[in-house]
């Protein structure tokens, strides 16, 4: 079993979840008392949220690019963020190792187009929805990404970042996630990306009126699909 790297803390409620899925597939998968190699090296977010704030996404990229580097030089023989936010500065964190980098939207992407979805909707938070590196990535991939409405984006931001980072789940939240969720089945979204890590806490993908892609699961899965390939080639 090939050593996994994870970039995580950002929050690191969602880094809890990675870590429990990372586990759990490969008991799944190998039986027993088997379990993941893996490196995690967890950033104080706050730090994240101040570059985020201040559009200081160099300093960003500079900070996981670095983390990036340690894992690689720690014996990681691939690397995630675990953080859909975050892969906004993917490019540069990338460039920074010579492992493979698996990124999230890739993977999604291929979940998305293996089940003939074509106009899924990003539930996210704001600098996912609106920057363009996920549309725009996913749209060279083939998919036509629809993004709510400025005020539901601006309230899915707020319950991502005030209650699901905070580690609070409110019954009251996840209704108004779904009010978005059919107001954009209403305008023509064909699938729905929950494509902040934190999102899965409070959206169960297979509970919705409209397929569900749980981003951090997917990744998850790719992690451990190379993992184990890696194993079985060598």
């Amino acid at each position: 079993m090939q050593t996994i790297g994870l970039i995580g803390g950002m929050s690191f409620e969602s880094s809890a979840v990675y870590y429990r899925l990372l586990n759990e597939m490969v008991r799944e998968r190998l039986g027993d008392l088997a379990s993941a190699e893996l490196l995690l090296y967890s950033v104080n977010f706050e730090e994240i949220v101040v570059m985020q704030k201040a559009g200081d996404w160099a300093g960003a990229a500079a900070r996981l690019g670095d983390v990036a580097s340690r894992l690689e030089t720690a014996g990681a023989a691939c690397i995630l963020i675990c953080s859909n936010t975050m892969h906004l500065v993917a490019d540069e964190v990338a460039s920074r190792v010579s492992v493979p980098f698996l990124h999230i939207i890739d993977e999604t992407a291929a979940s998305l187009k293996a089940a003939g979805c074509k106009r899924p909707l990003l539930l996210a938070t704001r600098y996912t929805m609106e920057h363009g590196f996920y549309t725009d990535r996913m749209q060279r991939l083939g998919l036509d990404i629809a993004v709510p409405e400025a005020a539901d984006r601006t309230t899915v931001h707020d319950i991502i970042f005030n209650e699901l980072c905070a580690g609070k789940v409110l019954e009251s939240s996840r209704e108004k996630l779904m009010r978005i969720i059919e107001r954009e089945r209403a305008a023509g979204a064909d699938s729905i990306i929950l494509g902040c890590t934190e999102i899965c806490l409070i959206l169960d993908p297979d509970n919705l009126p409209l397929p569900g892609f749980d981003t951090t699961k997917i990744h998850a899965t790719a992690a451990i699909d190379f993992a184990l390939r890696q194993t079985a080639v060598a």
